[in-house]
């Protein structure tokens, strides 16, 4: 029940940052280390925020996954 919870607050702030997103059709430029790029910063916004949660969700199933890891070796 819990990982429901968390996945729908979650999913609803990811909601939100795109409803602001698209409140905001100017343009900003991106500077790279060897590129330039200009986009809306609905796009920006878009882009950032998804990256975010993905990065997240990697590293919450990362921690998961070695709990079991932890538990075996402070068993042995």
């Amino acid at each position: 029940m819990k990982l429901y919870i968390t996945i729908f607050v979650m999913v609803l702030l990811l909601l939100i940052a795109f409803a602001f997103g698209s409140q905001n059709d100017q343009l900003i430029t991106l500077n790279y280390l060897v590129a330039k790029t200009t986009m809306p910063v609905a796009m920006a916004v878009s882009i950032f925020t998804g990256l975010g949660f993905i990065l997240g969700l990697v590293f919450m199933l990362l921690i998961n996954l070695l709990k079991p890891l932890k538990r075996k070796q402070n068993k042995g």
